[in-house]
Parts: C-alpha cells; structure tokens; sequence
C-alpha cells in the first residue's frame, strides 16, 4: 500500500486546490497537494517536506483528518490528510497544472479525484474550517 500525505492548505477562510499534471495519473484532475511518504519518514514530515518541493511553501500543520485507504484499481493507497497554514514561501507550481484559492463550500464543483473528493467531504462535515 502506498503512503500519501496531503495539505488541506487554509488561508484567509479560502483552501487551495490543486490540478494534477496532464503527465501524472488522474491528470488534471483536482486534489489536495502532497506525495508519498518515503521510508523513515513520518507523514507529518512527509507533507512538510511535499508542500516545499512541489510549491515551495513551508506549512505548518495545524490539524489532522482521519486516514483513508483508497483503491484506484491498479494501485493501493493510505491517505494523510493533515489541515496547514502557510508559515512562509512564495507559491512556485513544480508539480501542477495549476491552483486555486476558494472558500471551501465552493471547491466541491471542482472534477476531483476520488480519493481527494472523500477528503474534501471529510473536511466539510467536520466542520474544522475557519
């Protein structure tokens, strides 16, 4: 099973969203930004580690979802998903197609991938957003 850490990143009551690669899996598909966790590693430490990679942010993690195995068929996934703030960095796009700031009622018209979808309603009906 692979080990995924993903931001649910607040900012000013709006979260980002991100488009998938037109080269990855799920392409252009929307999903909550972060990557594989990597042996030794924590998820918390994986997503730190993502977020700078892939957006060059520095996060801090603020709040925890619950974890969620996910099949795409072909692969076998354990999601972390973990709510962040911004601590410092300028947003830089390495790994998407592009992102977008929206109030989180909003970003369920997005075309998510399932995994990411389940996250995002685990989100909304916990009520944790500001």
């Amino acid at each position: 099973m692979i080990q995924v850490s993903c931001a649910i990143i607040e900012k000013n009551g709006h979260v980002l969203a991100a488009r998938r690669n037109r080269t990855k899996d799920q392409a252009f598909k929307w999903e909550f930004p972060g990557g594989k966790v990597c042996p030794g590693e924590t998820p918390d430490q994986a997503l730190v580690r993502e977020i700078d990679e892939e957006l060059g942010l520095k996060v801090i993690i603020t709040g925890a979802l619950p974890v969620i195995d996910h099949s795409y068929g072909y692969k076998q996934f354990r999601f972390f998903p973990f709510i962040c703030r911004i601590i410092s960095g300028l947003l830089v796009l390495v790994e998407h197609e592009e992102v977008i700031w929206d109030h989180p009622d909003r970003l369920e018209g997005l075309d998510w991938a399932e995994a990411d979808r389940i996250i995002l309603h685990l989100y909304l009906e916990g009520g944790l957003y500001v």
